[in-house]
């Protein structure tokens, strides 16, 4: 396959988008200012200067099932009762504990502990660069193939359930939308990813954002 147009990562093969994943995501580099890709246009600088403060650190895991004919991407929905992001769509993690060597461990625990997700199913790939969360975290996203035949068990008291949603779908330019929101007093126009009954917004849908970034331009290899 010649080199594709970075706009139409969506119309690769499944075979080439999932060589791409792991060529990509091995290298990438993690780390560095925290990101913020999730709004349309400049930020406001109110809300950047808030950004700022994201100290507390954390990792989710994005995970990417591998299907066969096509990869899809697991999402949670937010427990309605918690006290941050409640009934959001999410990736499972959380804050990074003394106990984790790292990133990708607790990325690894959370979703152990949040949906069931054993870990000799999943294949990491790499991190994504840091993204910063209006609730003061800065959030490192570990990005994984995960192998069919696993099973989950949500804990409720943090996750009301998941579902899956179509990588190309979601690496499409087009399923972009654009939507107001006021936050802190400041409207802000933010780009938000539907899918289906689901609308998959801040936060979850940079990281997403910042993974098409990570697949963009030609692919590293023809066919």
């Amino acid at each position: 396959m010649s080199a594709a147009d970075p706009l139409e990562l969506h119309r690769l093969p499944t075979a080439m988008l999932r060589s791409e994943l792991r060529a990509r995501l091995a290298a990438c580099t993690a780390g560095g200012a925290p990101r913020i890709s999730h709004y349309a246009g400049a930020t406001p600088r109110r809300l950047a200067a808030l950004m700022t403060e994201a100290a507390t650190r954390a990792a989710v895991l994005v995970p990417i099932v591998d299907r066969g004919e096509e990869l899809t991407v697991l999402l949670t929905l937010r427990a309605a009762d918690l006290k941050q992001h409640a009934g959001q769509i999410s990736f499972p993690g959380g804050r990074l504990e003394a106990g984790d060597a790292n990133a990708t461990a607790a990325a690894l625990r959370e979703a152990r502990e949040e949906i069931g997700l054993d870990r000799e199913f999943v294949e990491v790939l790499g991190q994504l660069p840091d993204h910063a969360v209006v609730s003061g975290y800065r959030v490192t996203p570990v990005v994984a193939l995960v192998r069919p035949g696993f099973s989950l068990l949500l804990d409720p008291t943090e996750v009301a359930g998941t579902f899956e949603a179509p990588l190309r779908h979601l690496l499409d330019p087009a399923t972009r939308t654009r939507r107001r929101r006021s936050f802190a007093g400041v409207q802000i126009e933010f780009l938000d990813l539907p899918w289906g009954q689901f609308n998959i917004w801040g936060a979850t849908a940079g990281m997403l954002f910042t993974l098409r970034d990570v697949l963009g331009g030609a692919p590293s290899h023809g066919d």
